[in-house]
């Protein structure tokens, strides 16, 4: 898994679903192949903004633009998840924001083949940053 996907699923399970990071961290030890106990646990607590470095607020990454910025034509995405391999490059980092007809003709289906987001980046940002949720 490269390092910048690890650091944004890192940001999505501690600041987007308010995950413990030592669950993170365990469970990735226990995965990667290439697992370091220090890059490992200081990374975990990078992201978390609970290490010597913090600074939570900072290092809420948005899953979208991270991919729009360090994927921009979606190879990494088309060869890690298949179901959007079809996409165009522009609808492959949001497809639940891409119109029917594209996802149609891609064979993407929402919710089946592909699964609508279980939380959205505005509200999960805002939690994260312990602000108040809008009304």
């Amino acid at each position: 898994m490269h390092n910048r996907v690890r650091m944004i699923v890192a940001s999505f399970l501690v600041k987007h679903l308010l995950t413990d990071r030592r669950q993170g961290e365990a469970w990735f030890w226990d995965m990667l192949v290439d697992a370091d106990p220090a890059n490992n646990a200081f990374g975990w607590q990078w992201i978390a903004g609970s290490g010597p470095d913090s600074a939570s607020f900072h290092r809420i990454f948005n899953p979208i633009t991270q991919g729009e910025k360090f994927d921009p034509n979606g190879d990494y995405v088309r060869a890690y998840v298949p179901e959007l391999a079809s996409l165009p490059a522009a609808n492959i980092h949001q497809p639940w924001e891409t119109p029917a007809a594209v996802l149609k003709a891609a064979g993407v289906e929402l919710g089946k083949t592909y699964p609508v987001p279980i939380v959205p980046h505005g509200p999960a940002r805002t939690c994260a940053r312990g602000l108040p949720q809008p009304a």
